[in-house]
């Protein structure tokens, strides 16, 4: 079946954050292709109201499920439905995570469990999980939400930072592991996403910077998919991102860290710090 060609019977595009700016995106892109899809988040009201629009708007075919994806017992409920319905997938975006801004000494010890709970474990636990729901008759595309921070240590946002870099290294290594397995594994890296009125600000109080490497979700969403279908390992969107990867790699990372910590120090003098949420 060639890439972009729609989908039939059970095969379908599972999206977690699905609610979220980002997984919203995805999830309209994907819609507009004619992919059938399965979409998780926190809120089922939130859920219901965008798959709603997509089968007036695409005549879709949607299941949604809430799911707390930070929950092992929630997660593992919604395996047992995808099995006993016989759902069969042939791709998986992972979008939902979170960063809660600030220095890591002030951060409650439940806010750096939930980064790593939804950002890490619950991203490889799907991963895995729909291994197993995958389409043997189609190759398997992964796409992992990374971060332009995966590249530098970042205060202010360091377990953020490093929850990044691990899924950055984890979908490398897991896409050469089942490169001869048909799957595929793209990491996204983008920098700044306007999905919520806190990341605006943010984004806003980082001046000029903020301005350049900002990216549109929805143009984000069609990039990420056409490389994720070509096999791509890597996306950074943006001319201004892939600069500053390419000059990021020539600094020690000591520098980096430095460098970054006065960037945000001087960011969050403008901008009051905030949770961001990447669904």
């Amino acid at each position: 079946m060639l890439p972009g060609d729609k989908r039939s019977g059970n095969s379908m595009i599972a999206i977690s954050g699905a609610a979220g700016g980002l997984g919203k995106a995805f999830a309209v892109e994907c819609a507009s292709r004619g992919y059938d899809l399965f979409l998780t988040d926190l809120s089922e009201t939130a859920l219901e109201t965008l798959s709603r629009g997509l089968r007036s708007a695409y005549g879709a075919r949607v299941i949604t499920r809430a799911c707390d994806l930070t929950d092992p017992a929630a997660r593992a409920g919604m395996y047992r439905e995808m099995r006993a319905a016989g759902l069969r997938f042939w791709a998986l975006v992972n979008v939902a995570g979170v960063d809660f801004e600030g220095p890591f000494y002030e951060q409650s010890s439940q806010h750096i469990q939930t980064i790593v709970r939804l950002n890490i474990e619950a991203t490889l636990d799907l991963t895995h999980a729909l291994l197993e729901f995958r389409d043997p008759y189609d190759v398997f595309r992964i796409i992992n939400v990374a971060s332009l921070a995966a590249f530098a240590p970042m205060p202010l946002k360091a377990t953020y930072a490093a929850s990044k870099r691990f899924l950055l290294d984890f979908s490398l290594a897991l896409g050469a592991e089942l490169r001869d397995a048909g799957v595929t594994v793209t990491a996204l890296c983008p920098a700044g996403l306007p999905t919520t009125p806190e990341c605006v600000r943010a984004i806003e109080a980082q001046g000029w910077v903020g301005q350049i490497t900002t990216c549109d979700v929805g143009r984000v969403a069609v990039q990420t998919l056409d490389a994720a279908l070509a096999g791509r390992p890597v996306v950074i969107p943006g001319w201004a991102n892939q600069f500053l990867q390419v000059c990021g790699s020539l600094v020690p990372a000591r520098l980096a860290a430095w460098m970054l910590g006065r960037r945000w120090r001087s960011a969050q003098k403008i901008s009051k710090p905030a949770v961001f949420s990447q669904g």
